[in-house]
């Protein structure tokens, strides 16, 4: 296994762990603090997080197949930025109801996008 897979591997689950612990903790321990719309937006930044975490252990997985795949190797990198960006400041918006967080929102939705794209580059060219 290439030391790339084994990054990709390790922070999808390591990341995929954060987004359950994160959704625990906005259940148990935000939702009496908050209101109903930082709640929201709380979790759809977990919704995100964790689907992409997901997407990341799936192009590490794609890449013990196609380990020649640079593609796949950015879509998890895609990924991971997109989980900081979009979860991160929907995260910080949501625990703070700083407005201006959600600036950058669609910087990490865009890297989301990107990473699937990327992920069926990977797959086609493989």
């Amino acid at each position: 296994m290439s030391e790339s897979t084994r990054l990709l591997l390790v922070c999808g689950a390591i990341l995929a762990g954060i987004g359950v612990l994160l959704g625990a903790f906005g259940a148990h321990g935000l939702k009496k603090t908050m209101s109903t719309e930082m709640m929201e937006i709380y979790k759809t930044a977990v919704d995100y997080h964790f689907i992409h975490a997901l997407g990341i252990l799936l192009a590490g997985l794609f890449m013990l197949h196609y380990p020649e795949s640079r593609a796949l190797l950015w879509a998890g990198i895609s990924f991971i930025v997109g989980i900081i960006v979009f979860s991160g400041s929907l995260y910080g918006l949501s625990l703070t109801e700083i407005r201006k967080l959600g600036m950058i929102t669609p910087f990490g939705g865009l890297a989301f996008i990107v990473g699937w794209f990327l992920m069926a580059w990977g797959l086609y060219q493989s």
